[in-house]
């Protein structure tokens, strides 16, 4: 068995003294600079992503995790595809999965509570989950082989209509009840669209907290279907479901069905690189943020009076936009606002506070 010693090595990382561990279920380091730690989980705070550029150090990544970082040992992980929907089950070793054509996309990974903690703070209205405000994101170059090219090899049947990914992470726990390992279907038609079994982060191996050896990538979607530390794909000639996608992940609330509306995609949002009550000085300034949308961004709007909007610039496009706009900013209590196109001022009210995109009201103060 290799020690946790080679397993952090083998992905990139080395060993930090124990006392810099802010979290026990998360490896790497997570200073209070750059983060907030929600119990099994680590927000990045939005200030220190100024000046990274656009794709998120992996240092400052968000981590989401339903229980603790599992650490694999990459010369005996397997990703076995089988099922009813395939001809030819597969079992694939890291050394097999590198061996294929690889490609590489740059994409967002966002949790789908991102900016929960406003259903209560802007709107007054309770919801369950873990309090976000914006930094459960992170942008990232991902490689690794189309799941679609391995659906093919495995003889994926005309009848395939669902793909069932299961992660390697302990079994999730709650209210004394066992859910098994966190796993949430696909359909075949996004499975053989653009998603990605990815091997590498950011142009190195996954880091343990973000996969390692091998993760989906689902552009466009919410974070829970890019499931980490991937170990199995089923693909079923019928529908398959776990409690991802039937008792959690779903829109429950008096605009919605009663059985409630399934959450795939996420929604636009723009968050501005500045720290949440943020204390700048006074005088001409240039306010940076991102935007991002699983439709795109073709321009962003920003606030600083709450009454005016004025189109921001754009400095780099990709996974999300990066923009800058000059502000003169005179002493007192502000609020700051961003939008993209469609960016409503309220949001209706789901119960488990998923896909807040409502427009988020900043505070700042000038002195």
């Amino acid at each position: 068995m290799i020690s946790r010693r080679g397993v952090l090595l083998a992905a990139g990382l080395t060993l930090l003294p124990s006392r810099a561990a802010a979290a026990p279920s998360i490896v790497k380091p997570l200073p209070a600079t750059d983060f907030v730690v929600h119990g099994t989980n680590a927000e990045t705070r939005w200030e220190a992503l100024r000046g990274t550029g656009s794709l998120t150090p992996v240092s400052k990544f968000f981590v989401r995790n339903h229980t603790s970082t599992p650490l694999l040992d990459a010369a005996t992980w397997r990703l076995r595809i089988s099922g009813s929907g395939v001809a030819r089950p597969l079992s694939l070793s890291l050394r097999d999965l590198k061996a294929l054509p690889s490609v590489s996309v740059e994409a967002v990974i966002e949790c789908a509570g991102n900016g929960r903690s406003f259903f209560t703070s802007q709107q007054g209205q309770a919801v369950s989950g873990t309090p976000w405000r914006l930094g459960a994101i992170g942008n990232a170059r991902w490689r690794g082989v189309s799941l679609g090219l391995l659906l093919r090899r495995a003889g994926l049947r005309p009848s395939a209509v669902s793909v069932l990914p299961a992660g390697l992470d302990d079994d999730y726990v709650t209210g004394g009840v066992n859910l098994g390992r966190v796993r949430r279907p696909l359909p075949v038609e996004k499975a053989l669209d653009d998603v990605l079994v990815a091997y590498e982060m950011n142009g190195a191996a996954l880091p343990p907290d973000h996969g390692f050896p091998a993760r989906l990538v689902v552009p466009g979607w919410v974070g829970i279907a890019s499931i980490k530390w991937l170990g199995s794909l089923e693909v079923s000639t019928s529908e398959l479901h776990s409690p991802w996608d039937t008792d959690y992940y779903r829109l429950i609330g008096p605009s919605y069905p009663a059985g409630g509306t399934l959450v795939t995609t996420q929604v636009g949002k723009s968050a501005f690189e500045l720290a949440w009550d943020a204390t700048v000085p006074a005088g001409r300034r240039v306010l940076t943020g991102r935007s991002w949308s699983p439709h795109g961004v073709r321009e962003v709007e920003v606030s600083t009076d709450g009454r005016t909007w004025r189109r921001a610039t754009p400095v780099a496009r990709g996974g999300w936009t990066r923009w800058q706009v000059p502000w003169q900013a005179r002493p007192g209590a502000h609020v700051l606002r961003a939008r993209v196109a469609g960016q409503p001022d309220e949001v209706p009210l789901n119960t488990q506070g998923y896909l807040f995109g409502a427009v988020v009201r900043h505070p700042v103060t000038v002195v």
